[in-house]
């Protein structure tokens, strides 16, 4: 029996490729004969880099930046020989850098993602790839593009502190973008745009923060860049606050758009990188996963795309996860065949969530051997 594992991270958990390793050495224990194909999956955000640099021919490359407070942390840059530079939004910006009560997008910053993306282009990239996804920060990419040499100031043409909240007083822009002429893409499968009722600050604010004031006062300060970036930035689009996708990673799509460069799906732009399609079209069985399974996972997510791309095969396809809230008849019509939840394999209740986020490995594992025993011959001994 062929069988493709192509999971997404469980977040806060595991990664990708170590959900993919935990669910192969399972099934390895029941039906050790059988080929299994692993190509775990990610689409702009966590495990970005860690998913293209496996399937691809590149070398990582460790670069000093800073969180989204300012502080030191290390992220990486993947270089491939195609000339394509990989940077992750979350190594720099994401919200799983920062503690409950230091989750204020009126303060947050970009500034750590413009130095990997310097560092790739002072790499010698001649395309860099951001992938978007899992940011605590809000302020339309001010400071990934600070850090690229365009700085924003305020009336009395002073720098403005960072943070989206500090844009309400943005007046004009100083400097000019350090790239050398690279081809800068987002990667992204969030299609909001930077402002209004759908934009960055009223979808994705309060999950990194905000209250309700906070949003009103973080829309309008990106309303007020965004028309800054449009009249002084050379090559920005117009109406760049309404555009898809700039809405991304709290507003750092808008930030890549006013640079001239565009928006790709991430889930796209890795799965033609891991060679999924052929994948697919050569397994008997595929299994896919993520920490939660849930409503918005069948809207846009991996899962989704998985699933889809399996049932227009005719290939079974099995959801393995943290939790699972989707309905049996929404997940079927999906693609989904069956899903399992760690949380339930370990008991259901306040007992199986602990355990599933303690021990999620042990867990797949185990579910990997019975789902092996469930859908392939025993192991002839």
């Amino acid at each position: 029996m062929r069988v493709l594992l192509c999971p997404d991270k469980f977040a806060g958990t595991l990664t990708a490729p170590a959900v993919a390793a935990a669910i192969a050495a399972g099934w390895r224990t029941v039906a050790n004969r059988d080929d299994l194909l692993i190509r775990p999956l990610a689409d702009g955000g966590p495990g970005f880099v860690d998913v293209l640099a496996d399937a691809s021919d590149g070398h990582r490359r460790t670069v000093p930046t800073v969180d989204p407070l300012g502080r030191p942390v290390t992220g990486e840059i993947l270089l491939t020989a195609d000339g394509t530079g990989y940077v992750e939004s979350a190594q720099a910006c994401g919200l799983h850098l920062l503690a409950d009560a230091e989750r204020d997008p009126k303060i947050t910053s970009s500034f750590g993602l413009g130095l990997l993306v310097a560092a790739a282009v002072e790499g010698g990239a001649r395309r860099v790839v951001i992938g978007l996804g899992g940011s605590g920060t809000n302020d339309a990419g001010a400071g990934m593009l600070a850090a690229l040499g365009v700085t924003p100031l305020d009336e009395a043409g002073l720098a403005l502190p960072y943070g989206g909240a500090a844009l309400a007083a943005v007046a004009g822009l100083d400097g000019a973008p350090r790239l050398r002429g690279v081809d800068l893409v987002a990667a992204t499968d969030v299609d909001n745009p930077l402002l209004g009722l759908h934009g960055a600050s009223n979808v994705f604010g309060p999950q990194k923060g905000a209250d309700r004031a906070d949003v009103l006062l973080l829309d309008a300060a990106l309303e007020r860049f965004a028309a800054v970036l449009e009249r002084d930035l050379p090559g920005c689009p117009a109406s760049l606050g309404a555009l898809a996708g700039a809405g991304a990673a709290g507003g750092i799509g808008a930030a890549v758009l006013a640079l001239g460069g565009r928006c790709e799906s991430g889930i796209g732009l890795v799965t033609r990188a891991i060679g999924l399609d052929e994948a697919l079209d050569e397994v008997d069985l595929v299994i896919t996963g993520e920490g939660s399974f849930d409503h918005q996972s069948l809207r846009g997510k991996v899962v989704a795309g998985v699933a889809g791309a399996a049932r227009d095969r005719g290939l079974p396809c099995l959801v393995l996860a943290g939790q699972v809230s989707t309905g049996r008849r929404e997940a079927a019509a999906a693609g989904v065949t069956d899903a399992y939840s760690l949380v339930e394999h370990f008991g259901g209740d306040e007992r199986g969530l602990a355990e599933a986020l303690s021990r999620p490995a042990d867990g797949l594992r185990e579910l990997g051997a019975r789902l092996a025993g469930q859908w392939s011959r025993p192991r002839q001994v």
